[in-house]
């Protein structure tokens, strides 16, 4: 039986509805509008660890989850005692190679 295969990709990006989170392995690198398609230099998520998801109960709590966060899940990111919470993941993607190449680290 074949092995499973081991990803080797590092980067990928978190679609939110207005916002890309553009990872390199959990480290945000890059933010963008979905709307206008501009880099948002100054975002909080910016250089900011994934710690994991947000996953809300129908009556209203929230239980954080520290593992990669699924789809309707918010986005949970440490940033300096001004924690960032996203709004419900709608995709994973990977992002063009032409993108990451952009990526300033």
């Amino acid at each position: 039986m074949a092995q499973p295969q081991i990803e080797r990709r590092r980067h990928r990006v978190m679609v939110t509805r207005n916002t890309e989170y553009h990872l390199r392995d959990r480290l945000c690198v890059a933010v963008r509008d979905r709307r206008t398609g501009d880099f948002l230099p100054g975002h909080l998520a910016l250089r900011r660890e994934l710690v994991g998801g947000i996953h809300r109960l129908p009556s209203g709590a929230a239980i954080p989850r520290d593992d990669d966060p699924r789809p309707g899940e918010a986005l949970y990111f440490l940033a300096d005692g001004l924690d960032l919470v996203t709004s419900p993941l709608v995709k994973v993607e990977r992002p063009a190679k032409e993108i990451v190449r952009r990526y300033r680290f």
